[in-house]
């Protein structure tokens, strides 16, 4: 487990900020760069919907064993994917038997991964019934939320400030990836990057305190988020709710940056909690019509 830590750490060392100091924990790292890295694993195949927790039926059929030299990884990017996209449903049992057969793995490697899922707050480890899908409080997502809104803010007020050239045009880059995304209808790959973008903002913002804070609470509504059910319309508004506060960004317009960014969270907030408030089909459907905010 040592190894596969330092491995993880040294690979979510790609996306620390430029010029940014290192100022905050290796758990951040842990829980904040790296899982954008395995997510871009994780998001370059769509997911499918309507597995039962028993009867696991994943999105792209397995080419064939994982190679050993991927082997953590491998298991960790498919499960994070399964329970990202709704095939393994919040609250449901991970059926370890049948996806050792799957992944090509014993249960060992697959027990390590599921640690590193639980670290996150994906899944459970629970005695006496294995792992357990985390489930989902709308009434915690919604206080979560809340926060969210103000760090946003105080984020996109001091990445203004502070930002240096360098980090805006690494800035320009995922935009404009996000665009392309939106186009090309890569829902997961664009949800993955609109990650990214809000993260690499509050980098900017260069406060180890709001650092922290927002990644804590950040993963506490990642599942949230890409279970939530939204529509094309919410879609399109959302990426032109992103061009508002980019163009205020690039400007080094505070005051407008902040409050662009806590009203895209105000409105990602309304349709995550319509979608988790909803009716259970909303759920269930919420892989094949998921669209990020």
């Amino acid at each position: 487990m040592v190894i596969l830590e330092i491995i993880i750490i040294i690979n979510g060392l790609h996306y620390f900020p430029v010029g940014a100091p290192l100022r905050v924990t290796l758990a951040l790292f842990l829980c904040a760069w790296h899982r954008s890295h395995i997510y871009a694993q994780s998001f370059s195949r769509t997911g499918s919907a309507g597995s039962t927790m028993d009867s696991v039926k994943t999105a792209k059929p397995a080419a064939g064993p994982i190679r050993r030299e991927t082997l953590h990884h491998g298991v960790v990017a498919e499960l994070r994917t399964m329970i990202l996209s709704g095939e393994l449903r919040p609250g449901s049992r991970v059926p370890e038997i049948q996806l050792c057969g799957h992944l090509g793995v014993s249960r060992t490697p697959l027990r390590e991964a599921l640690r590193i899922l639980a670290a996150e707050g994906l899944v459970e480890l629970r005695p006496h019934r294995g792992a357990v899908v985390t489930p989902i409080d709308p009434n915690e997502i919604a206080a979560v939320f809340e926060v969210m809104e103000a760090l946003e803010a105080l984020a996109g007020e001091l990445a203004c400030r502070r930002g240096t050239e360098e980090e805006f045009a690494e800035l320009d880059r995922l935009h404009a990836r996000l665009h392309a995304q939106f186009d090309a209808g890569d829902r997961l790959a664009y949800f993955m990057t609109n990650r990214q973008i809000h993260a690499w903002i509050v980098a900017m913002a260069r406060n180890p305190s709001l650092e922290a804070t927002y990644s804590g609470f950040a993963s506490k509504i990642l599942r949230a988020r890409s279970l939530a059910n939204y529509d094309a319309d919410r879609w399109r508004d959302s990426l032109m709710e992103h061009d508002g506060f980019m163009a205020a960004l690039r400007r080094r317009d505070a005051a407008t940056a902040g409050r662009l960014l806590a009203d895209h969270c105000c409105h990602t907030t309304a349709a995550v909690l319509n979608a988790l408030n909803g009716s259970e089909d909303s759920l269930q459907n919420s892989a094949r019509g998921r669209l990020p905010p």
